[in-house]
């Protein structure tokens, strides 16, 4: 059954769109976990120009989800292995698009970069969907620049040929 979603590599073009659906899903839900220091430090972390130009220049991977054409996920990768970015549209939530966004940047980090795992600093509102799809704790709770975070890493697997 098509439900129109489909999950691709983001493109120039997305850039605009996607960051502004990743800013709002965090002021929704993760914003209050990060007092002013936290959201300041995600703020300009979206916003650095010298991410955006990684983007461009092919250094910071990133996909999207969307739903006949309008953009609801996102996941980006950096250092060929750690989920920098995931977030999904409030309106999409609990619809396993989260998931095909991790399966989806597991598969290319092992194909692209023959990885075998991936890692994520997981903000306290995701360490629970983190945790449902195999991630594990590598660290205790840290806090650094007003960012809450738990270390967690997942073996990226195969299972009946298919890259899990």
């Amino acid at each position: 059954m098509d439900d129109g979603i489909l999950i691709r590599k983001a493109e120039m073009a997305d850039w605009e769109e996607t960051m502004a659906m990743t800013w709002k899903t965090f002021m929704k839900f993760e914003a209050a976990d990060y007092g002013v220091e936290g959201v300041d430090n995600f703020r300009n972390f979206i916003a650095d120009p010298m991410l955006r130009r990684m983007f461009l220049l092919g250094t910071y991977h990133m996909f999207v989800a969307t739903h006949f054409g309008k953009i609801i996920g996102m996941v980006s990768l950096r250092d060929k292995n750690h989920i920098s970015l995931l977030f999904v549209d409030e309106a999409y939530h609990r619809k396993g698009i989260g998931r095909r966004l991790i399966d989806t940047i597991g598969a290319f980090s092992k194909e692209e970069y023959g990885k075998e795992e991936i890692t994520v600093n997981a903000a306290p509102y995701g360490f629970g969907f983190y945790r449902k799809v195999g991630f594990y704790s590598t660290s205790p709770l840290l806090t650094n620049g007003g960012i809450k975070y738990t270390s967690m890493k997942k073996e990226i697997g195969e299972k009946d040929g298919k890259i899990i």
